[in-house]
């Protein structure tokens, strides 16, 4: 008869341990991680440089500069390049969170998953 139970030896309980150990670090880095982005600040800015939007790394809207050259091409022009600021600071946050979320759970290997 087998002493290792439910076919796991002690190895696989020590990388089980590990595993949960790591996992435990990885959500309290996570709670670290989404202060930090909540108090960061991602910009994001039209093609011409004329419109800047200002986002938290959560992409929450913190602020909006527009040039006033950005005034005199009209409010169709004006809002294609208020959009265009927005979409290139909602990209640049979600690459920083993804980087920082990658960081964050490196080395995170599950035994037998």
């Amino acid at each position: 008869m087998s002493q290792q139970g439910f076919g796991f030896g002690l190895g696989k309980i020590k990388e089980l341990q590990e595993a949960f150990k790591k996992a435990q670090q990885v959500q309290e880095g996570a709670k670290v991680l989404q202060e930090e982005l909540e108090q960061m600040v991602v910009t994001g800015k039209s093609s011409d440089g004329s419109v800047t939007v200002f986002m938290s790394g959560n992409q929450e809207p913190r602020g909006v500069e527009i040039a006033p050259q950005a005034l005199e091409k009209g409010a169709e022009v004006l809002g294609e390049l208020i959009t265009e600021a927005m979409h290139n600071a909602y990209i640049t946050s979600t690459e920083t969170m993804r980087a920082k979320m990658e960081d964050l759970t490196s080395g995170l290997n599950l035994p037998g998953l």
